[in-house]
Formats: C-alpha cells, structure tokens, sequence
C-alpha cells in the first residue's frame, strides 16, 4: 500500500472533525508527563472539545481551503489539535488555564470562529466567559429590575402605602380636568369678541 494511501484516513479524520469547528487551537505539547497528559485530556473531553496528536504535513493537507489555512504558519514542531463545534472559546480556556499550571504547555495559535490568534490572542479570547455563564448573567440582570420592583411594592403594601399612592394620582387628575374646561370657555369669549365688533 502507498503512503499516499495510508495518509488519505487521517488526512480525511482531520478534515472532518474541523468542518464544523467553531474554533481550533493548536498547542505543543512537548515536556508535558504522561500524568498532566491524561488530566489535560480528560479536562478537554468533560469540555466537549476533541484532541489529537497528529503530524503537521497531515493537518497542512486538511486545512487547505478551509477558514483553517491561515494556521499553517503555526505548524513547526509537534503539534496538538484541540477542536471545538460547541463552544467557540472552550479550547482557549481550558488550554490556558491547564497552562497556567503546567508550563511545558505551549500555545502556538488558533482560529475562533473565522479569525486567527496568536498566542496572545488566544489567551484574551480565554478570558471570555462560556455561553452558559454569559446567558446566566443576562438572567441575573435581567431579574434584578424586576426582584427590586417586586420588593419596594411589597413593602408599599406592608406599610398600607398603596392608598397613599392613589391619592396624589386622584389629586393630579382633578388638576388637568380644571384648565382643559377652562380652555374652551377662553376659546367661546374669543370668538364673541370679534363678532360684537
């Protein structure tokens, strides 16, 4: 069998698994022990995000024209891939983290959702917080207001506070009906004055 032959699988495996990647992290993972290995695997499995070993002339053939080209430069040395179709800024987060504590791991650069990253880049788009904690502080602002409004009412009922409320609103009322009757005797005298003229 040729090699050519033997490449096509993997080369097609990469393909793949990066055609519906929202974001793609390529990391060296060279120094790191076979203990940091498998938790740094294990934590990226929980996150739902795929990562491979595999070598660059492979991953080189499967990003040709794809949003993924532009990480070719990045491709010197062993590399890891680490793929996301879920959460676009998984992959940077937990591999920075991870980082953080084992210093062997080194970020090269990635792609998240169409735009490519360096190192540095990367690791801000790690700063970003999940989906899930994004749509959770929307809820939490969102039911400020309200919870605040609910409070304030329920302590207006407390004190019998209510029937004061309805008073000034009575007051108000009465105050725009009296110049809007007004209005149309002014608008009546007008009218006469020029007629008697």
């Amino acid at each position: 069998m040729a090699k050519v032959e033997l490449k096509q699988p993997i080369v097609e495996e990469i393909s793949a698994s990066i055609k519906d990647a929202q974001s793609v992290v390529l990391v060296d993972h060279r120094g790191l022990t076979v203990e940091q290995d498998t938790n740094l695997r294990r934590q990226l499995r929980e996150a739902g995000i795929t990562y491979k070993v595999y070598k660059n002339t492979m991953m080189n053939f499967a990003f040709k024209g794809t949003d993924f080209e532009s990480l070719t430069p990045y491709l010197e040395g062993p590399s890891a891939i680490a793929i996301s179709t879920t959460d676009a800024t998984a992959p940077a987060r937990v591999l920075c983290k991870f980082a953080k504590e084992a210093d062997k791991l080194e970020i090269k650069g990635g792609v998240v959702e169409g735009i490519t990253y360096d190192a540095k880049g990367i690791a801000e788009v790690a700063k970003i917080p999940s989906r899930e904690e994004l749509l959770s502080k929307l809820l939490g602002s969102i039911q400020s207001p309200i919870t605040n409004f609910a409070r304030v009412m329920n302590q207006l009922a407390e004190k019998g506070g209510a029937g004061e409320c309805e008073a000034p609103a009575a007051e108000e009322a009465s105050a725009e009906e009296a110049p809007a009757a007004e209005a149309p005797a002014a608008e009546a005298a007008a009218e006469e004055a020029p007629a008697a003229e």
